[in-house]
């Protein structure tokens, strides 16, 4: 198979993931018993999220998000509820550093097996104005599980 093809062939698939999360968002809903909630919303686009969390010895113990807005915001919040989930500050806050570096066009970040579904969105990068959609859902909710540690 040439390169050309298995490019397409990953960018499909990466699409597929997208469209998945965005028809299908795990982790969409109210928790009952959140310690956190941040509310998120880009007023250039009308993307709106919120993510409510809650915290155990080890970190983010369960969230959910909810929310409207278009397929790339809604998609990356339910990507990010199942990468965060069970996870510490410390850890959170590096993925978020990782998938922001990603959105900004750092090549290596799309290889980096730790962002998980997350890599899907890296085609993202190449539209500047698409970026902000990504990243919404990482701007104040998983950085809240800093305040479970302090």
């Amino acid at each position: 198979m040439s390169r050309p093809e298995r490019s397409a062939e990953i960018a499909a698939l990466y699409q597929e993931m997208i469209l998945d999360h965005y028809r299908r968002p795990r982790n969409k809903g109210t928790l009952e018993r959140a310690d956190a909630v941040a509310e998120m919303k880009n007023p250039l686009c009308g993307d709106e999220i919120t993510v409510q969390l809650a915290f155990d010895a080890n970190g983010v113990g369960d969230l959910r998000f909810s929310g409207r807005g278009c397929a790339i915001s809604q998609a990356s919040a339910s990507m990010m509820t199942q990468l965060v989930k069970g996870k510490g500050a410390e850890e959170i806050d590096t993925l978020r550093n990782r998938f922001r570096e990603m959105m900004l066009g750092d090549s290596s970040a799309v290889t980096d097996e730790k962002l998980g579904s997350l890599r899907a969105l890296s085609g993202v990068a190449r539209f500047p104005a698409r970026v902000k959609c990504a990243l919404l859902a990482w701007n104040d909710g998983p950085a809240s599980a800093r305040w479970a540690s302090e």
